[in-house]
């Protein structure tokens, strides 16, 4: 281990501790991975809700149950109805 340290002029403390630019580092790559999803994640909630309410504002079923009348099914060959 000695030689080793001594080739690239390496202290014990220097291998052994992270320095603190490598933390900021490493937080600020974290932030912005969580921020690129957090803005991801905002844009498909607000296409969702954009296709929600134009969902909503079609009502079509409703308008053709209320065009339809109400036809007895009862009336075919299986309920012996002749």
């Amino acid at each position: 281990m000695s030689i080793v340290l001594f080739q690239f002029n390496l202290s014990n403390s220097e291998i052994l501790l992270i320095q603190e630019e490598e933390i900021i580092i490493g937080l600020l790559i974290t932030i912005f991975i969580f921020l690129v999803l957090l803005i991801l994640g905002m844009r498909k909630t607000y296409k969702l809700n954009a296709e929600n309410e134009r969902l909503a504002n079609l009502d079509y079923l409703e308008s053709d149950e209320k065009e339809q009348k109400y036809k007895d099914f009862t009336e075919g060959h299986l309920y012996n109805n002749n």
